[in-house]
């Protein structure tokens, strides 16, 4: 007997969705129906019966999808389904074992009787079958409207869209009245602050190109940089200090650096505290949540913000950023906005952070050359998927960091346990929010815009022009010249 994996375009299931389905003979390189592997899986671990998963392959066969011939003498005086068919069944379904091993168990199973072609006329009741087998047992492990996207199904919808580097500019891209697709879904629209002074020449019209935007200089260290991800029970506890783990540029910006042209972000990057205790099931809810600015904290123990700047402004495209895509606010608050490239791993199965709801934030990547787009995501910029946490596999929704705007999460999924990161003053844009603060002021706080506390002083009875040194809150010597940034207050700022 020999069984052949054809090339199949596409095929219709009963709920009539449209599903493609490339394969070859060699079981290489072959895209698989998510509604199959699921089944697969859920066989090999007993919340599906044999006559469900039966009928799965069945209908493939009637489709066309599976070709097979009957002859040859059976394998095995045999009509039980032997526990490594069904083993194989659940490990091809998680990529552990190669189609021919799964393909070995249907063989199997024709030659003994177990399973029969099924004849032209059953089409339309295998196709009831399935329906109705997908919906129940997806709904054993799933809430609300969530879909399981299988790898097959990742890598048909990944691409290399965004290759050049050119992405569509999100200024102004906000909602307030309910989630929409490609736009953050903000609580309420905040005062405006003040952001980069001038645009890079990256920016093209309504694009701009990442491959093409000038970098802060420098590579300063943190030695002293601590994050701790823990879990305990249901509560995972992220706490730390700020400090990245990778090395950053050199804050405040120095004028002679090419990109204060641009952003004269004044800002110097300091200690800060933060211990949030965030869920590690959260419950997905099909009516999302509102957005203040912050999105979650990622794995070198850096706090995300949302895509915009003061302005509200496309933040990755118009700020300054070094060379791991951060920067500091106006309170020392070192964050990103987008993808960091400083993150070696990328891959849409790796956690790269998590929101402040307590879902995953994972990267892009599916397969070499081929990533994931806004297009490719929800409202809340997430799917749900399979992904590697804490050491298990599972499946659970989570956002994906891409090349694009909104960059991460636009709303969120679960109930946010707060909004900042940082709990001793509110960030983001209903507080300090990127090098230039946006939001009504705290006593005490700089005004938007302002340069640090250290380097107004050190201009006290100074004229504009005049020599000037500051000590930074990380204990740097910082000599500069007397100007007035876009802040309109005479400053110490850098040479």
């Amino acid at each position: 007997m020999r069984i052949l994996l054809i090339t199949i375009i596409g095929i219709i299931i009963a709920s009539g969705v449209f599903i493609l389905f490339f394969s070859q003979a060699n079981g290489e390189n072959y895209y698989i129906p998510s509604w199959m592997k699921n089944t697969a899986k859920w066989w090999s671990q007993g919340q599906v019966s044999d006559d469900d998963f039966i009928n799965g392959v069945q209908y493939l066969i009637q489709k066309g999808v599976i070709q097979v011939s009957t002859s040859g003498p059976p394998i095995a005086n045999n009509s039980t389904i032997p526990t490594w068919v069904k083993s194989n069944a659940g490990l091809w379904a998680t990529d552990q074992v190669s189609s021919v091993e799964f393909v070995k168990g249907i063989q199997y199973m024709l030659q003994n009787k177990i399973l029969t072609i099924p004849s032209a006329n059953s089409v339309n009741t295998l196709a009831s079958n399935v329906n109705s087998l997908n919906n129940d047992a997806q709904s054993k492990i799933m809430s609300g409207s969530q879909v399981v996207l299988s790898y097959g199904d990742l890598l048909a919808m990944a691409g290399s869209k965004y290759s050049d580097g050119s992405v569509p500019l999100g200024d102004g891209k906000y909602v307030t009245t309910g989630p929409e697709k490609g736009y953050i879904y903000l609580c309420g629209v905040p005062p405006m602050g003040q952001g980069a002074q001038a645009n890079g020449p990256w920016i093209h019209g309504n694009t701009w190109n990442f491959l093409e935007k000038l970098s802060i200089s420098g590579s300063v260290s943190w030695p002293n940089a601590f994050f701790s991800n823990t879990v305990s029970g249901d509560t995972r506890t992220l706490s730390g200090n700020g400090l990245p783990s990778h090395a950053t540029g050199t804050f405040p910006i120095s004028s002679s650096d090419a990109v204060s042209e641009y952003d004269m972000n004044p800002n110097s990057i300091s200690i800060q505290s933060f211990n949030d205790k965030l869920p590690t099931s959260p419950t997905y809810s099909d009516a999302p949540y509102c957005i203040r600015g912050e999105v979650g904290i990622m794995l070198t123990g850096v706090p995300l913000f949302d895509g915009f700047d003061a302005e509200l402004r496309d933040a990755p495209a118009h700020e300054a950023q070094d060379s791991c895509n951060g920067h500091p606010q106006n309170t020392g608050q070192y964050h990103y906005h987008n993808l960091s490239s400083c993150f070696q791993d990328i891959n849409e199965t790796t956690v790269l952070g998590y929101a402040l709801d307590g879902f995953p934030i994972t990267g892009p990547k599916v397969a070499n050359d081929k990533y994931l787009t806004t297009d490719d995501l929800d409202e809340c910029h997430g799917i749900t998927s399979e992904i590697m946490e804490d050491g298990v596999t599972k499946i659970t929704y989570h956002y994906v960091m891409t090349y694009d705007f909104p960059y991460s999460a636009s709303c969120f999924r679960a109930k946010p346990t707060q909004y900042t990161v940082i709990s001793n003053g509110e960030s983001g844009q209903f507080g300090p929010s990127g090098p230039h603060q946006l939001g009504q002021n705290q006593p005490g706080q700089n005004q938007p815009g302002s340069p640090p506390q250290e380097a107004v002083n050190a201009c006290n009875g100074k004229s504009s022009g005049s020599l000037c040194s500051f000590t930074s809150p990380r204990g740097d010597v910082i000599s500069g010249t007397c100007r007035i940034p876009p802040s309109r207050s005479l400053a110490c700022v850098p040479n």
